[in-house]
């Protein structure tokens, strides 16, 4: 029955989709039951101005059309803006741009298939063949539900049949719209007074023309269903871009026509204005202005009705089912999800889900204002896509093959970004339930991504471990992790890592990475472990001599940082030691390219070690900037501290601008005492005995160049120990690099001690640093 991908082998779909095929996607999934429903409802708060409102919605269309056609002819994969977003924000994003385009996509079916059900209620009422027994809400339900299964079926049987009908039904309602826009503006030309109609314009003044624009916006979503095709288009280079462009040359021109037409050729026969009569007959708006002037008209544009909302629920059918498959093959869902069927070469289960989705939403919940909710999830969508366009140019644009480039890049994207938030801003003012679904809808999300999604992403990306030695019985205990990438240093390391750990009754990690070059599969440096073994038996043998519970790890990995962040979190690190040789020897970087990462994605203490510090030190400087760090910087200190010696000495040294009052200057030394005088973090208690004994002196002095001063008193220390920030960007790069600029012009060894940030603070660093990663070479 199923096909099922060889085992790591990734899941493909065959590519069947010509440039016509796609186009007609497109322009289905536009002229839905958006134009043919919502006209004479957006008529009302817009008046004649609906034409204006089509015309802006086309201006916010066209620019994130062509953030559309640049990725979309660059990444031509199932599931288009979710996996988008999924590779140029974090991972939450990718995941929540899936979860909310297929919610959007299957509500924007419900719609359609409802909308199908009241235009063919309205057929058979019109001839007399109602049901007897049955309400008209009833009756409109149950013919959605039909319609729906109806195309879940056309759609099991495979892309090029769904297309064949697809194409039929979009060019027969294309043609209706033709002969209304002909007969409206023949109308229109026999009464030249007719023209009258459109003043005033702007009856509702901006704030109708926003509604309209609001009601109307998920009638121009099309193209983001063409790149959900994307990898069943032949040649998607070029027939991506082209399509996106030609669906809204045709639609966006029709849409305007169609306001134009039925504003200006309907007579109400009254003093009543015209956009006021359409907004009476609301949903049936379009079919009773065809009624005064086209042949055939109501029959017609009921017809039309039904031709649209069924090409519209085949495209939606079509997207929520891409968009569940790619998340199903990127497992944020289950891998069922991603199962082909072997005959049909279609991804039947992910179909059958977002048809039972589909029918759910059409007969369990309020229609409406979850539809409005859809407008709004495509809104925040094309939002991230946008941000998302702006990442991947800057990371990746020289690995993309692109067949179309948006122009004024990053103007544009910004001008986009910002039109699109304030139009989803302002449909809560068309509609505030529309955004409790939203929020709802999402905080869902945030759940399933958290513990459901995040714990198989994480499973599937985290660097392999190919050895792992640690005693039998280890309880849970305070966990000091030392990285061993020279072998030579690491005895060095694992001394200062047992002076952490001890004091708390901890135990060691020694890790040690096979690095794999990036062109190798992981898989590939399994080869590599014996090479290392020597050197994993040789740590282990220097954290037994000091009689402390140690466990070995060796991890593959194409980049060591991401080993020392998997292992900071599957082990629940709480204090890193890492080695250091004195200087950046790369551009970009703080300290160097591995410890600048781990400081940005491992929330851990981390201790940045310079290779020549010897340990225990006599004669220790440590400068206080903040007096709540000197707990921290000062425990570690006294771990390091070598009070055999009589004459050893630690400085705590805290220096204040020239302008400080010498009240200010004695406030901030008694804080900082106070502060010494808690339990520290390794139960450090006797630095209040070390204080009164004269062996830990405070001292504070004024400068106006604290790298100077600092370096300066180096001259008599042994080793000098820093705080370093991994503050927001202003302060990291403002003033979070003095300790750089101090560790450079030292003349003693270097410690650096970067404190563990408060989980949410974190979450937010790590989200902005993402943006300003440079792409991997």
């Amino acid at each position: 029955m199923t096909q099922p991908a060889a085992e790591g082998e990734p899941v493909h779909l065959a590519r069947n989709l010509g440039l016509f095929d796609i186009t007609m996607v497109g322009v289905g999934a536009m002229i839905g039951a958006g134009i043919f429903v919502l006209t004479g409802i957006a008529a009302g708060p817009a008046g004649p101005a609906l034409i204006l409102a089509f015309a802006l919605n086309g201006v916010v269309t066209l620019l994130t059309a062509m953030v559309y056609a640049e990725l979309g002819s660059a990444i031509p994969e199932a599931g288009g803006g979710y996996l988008w977003v999924k590779q140029g924000l974090p991972a939450w994003n990718g995941f929540l741009a899936g979860w909310m385009s297929w919610f959007a996509h299957a509500v924007a079916g419900s719609l359609y298939a409802l909308g199908f059900g009241a235009y063919l209620a309205s057929v058979l009422a019109s001839f007399g063949l109602t049901p007897s027994g049955i309400s008209e809400e009833h009756l409109t339900k149950a013919l959605a539900v039909a319609v729906a299964l109806l195309f879940v079926g056309i759609n099991f049987k495979g892309v090029s049949e769904a297309g064949k009908v697809g194409n039929i039904i979009t060019l027969a309602k294309i043609l209706i719209l033709a002969i209304f826009i002909i007969s409206g503006m023949a109308a229109i030309f026999r009464h030249p007074i007719y023209l009258e109609k459109f003043t005033p314009f702007a009856t509702g003044g901006m704030t109708g023309v926003l509604t309209a624009m609001g009601l109307t916006f998920i009638a121009f979503e099309g193209y983001e269903i063409i790149v959900q095709a994307g990898e069943e288009v032949r040649d998607p280079k070029k027939n991506i871009p082209r399509a996106i462009f030609l669906s809204l040359a045709i639609v966006v021109p029709i849409y305007m026509l169609v306001a134009f037409t039925a504003i200006g050729a309907v007579n109400p026969g009254t003093d009543q204005p015209t956009w006021q009569w359409l907004a009476e007959h609301a949903e049936l708006g379009l079919a009773e202005a065809a009624r005064q002037f086209m042949p055939f008209g109501a029959t017609l544009l009921l017809v039309g009705g039904l031709f649209s909302t069924m090409s519209a629920l085949n495209a939606t059918t079509f997207s929520s089912t891409r968009v569940s498959f790619a998340m199903g093959r990127n497992r944020n869902l289950p891998e069922m999800f991603a199962r082909i069927h072997e005959r049909t070469q279609t991804p039947y289960l992910a179909l059958a889900a977002s048809g039972a989705l589909i029918i759910f939403m059409a007969v369990a919940i309020p229609i409406a204002d979850v539809a409005a909710a859809a407008d709004v999830m495509f809104l925040l969508l094309f939002l991230q896509v946008n941000i998302a366009l702006i990442v991947i140019r800057k990371r990746y644009s020289d690995k993309l093959d692109y067949g179309f480039v948006m122009p004024f890049h990053p103007v544009l994207p910004a001008i986009n970004i910002g039109l699109i938030a304030f139009l989803a801003l302002f449909m809560f003012h068309f509609s505030s339930v529309a955004w409790f679904f939203v929020v709802g809808w999402i905080m869902t999300g945030f759940l399933l991504h958290r513990f459901y999604a995040f714990p198989r992403e994480r499973e599937a990306d985290a660097t392999p471990i190919v050895l792992h030695e640690k005693p039998a019985a280890m309880p849970e205990q305070f966990r000091v992790m030392v990285p061993i990438a020279n072998p030579k240093s690491a005895e060095g390391m694992i001394n200062v890592a047992a002076r952490m750990a001890r004091p708390v009754n901890g135990q060691l990690v020694l890790l040690h990475i096979a690095k794999v070059p990036p062109q190798t599969p992981l898989a590939g440096g399994r080869r590599s472990l014996e090479r290392i073994r020597p050197a994993v038996e040789q740590s282990a043998e220097v954290a037994d001599k000091l009689e402390l519970d140690s466990e070995s790890l060796v991890r593959l990995a194409h980049e060591p940082w991401r080993a020392i962040v998997d292992t900071v979190e599957d082990h629940k690190v709480d204090f890193v030691v890492m080695g250091w040789k004195g200087r950046a020897l790369a551009p970009k970087t703080m300290i160097g390219r591995n410890i600048d990462r781990v400081l940005k994605y491992a929330n851990c203490n981390v201790l940045i070690v310079q290779q020549k510090a010897a340990v225990p030190a006599k004669r220790i400087l440590v400068p206080v900037v903040e007096p709540r760090s000197a707990a921290l910087l000062v425990s570690v200190a006294r771990l390091l501290f070598d009070e055999s010696e009589p004459e050893s000495r630690l400085t705590v040294l805290h220096i204040v601008p020239p302008k400080s009052s010498d009240a200010h200057r004695d406030a901030q030394m008694e804080r900082i005492a106070q502060t010494l005088q808690q339990p520290g973090p390794f139960n450090t208690q006797d630095i209040q005995a070390l204080l009164e004994a004269g062996r830990i002196e405070l001292k504070s002095t004024k400068s106006k160049d604290i790298v100077r001063s600092i370096a300066t008193r180096t001259r008599d220390a042994d080793l000098l120990i820093l705080g370093s920030s991994r503050a927001n960007w202003f302060k990291r790069t403002i003033v979070g690099r003095k300790p750089y600029r101090i560790a450079g012009r030292s003349a003693c060894p270097v410690i650096m001690v970067s404190p563990k940030t408060v989980g949410a603070r974190f979450s937010m660093q790590t989200f902005f640093h993402f943006f300003r990663e440079e792409p991997e070479r």
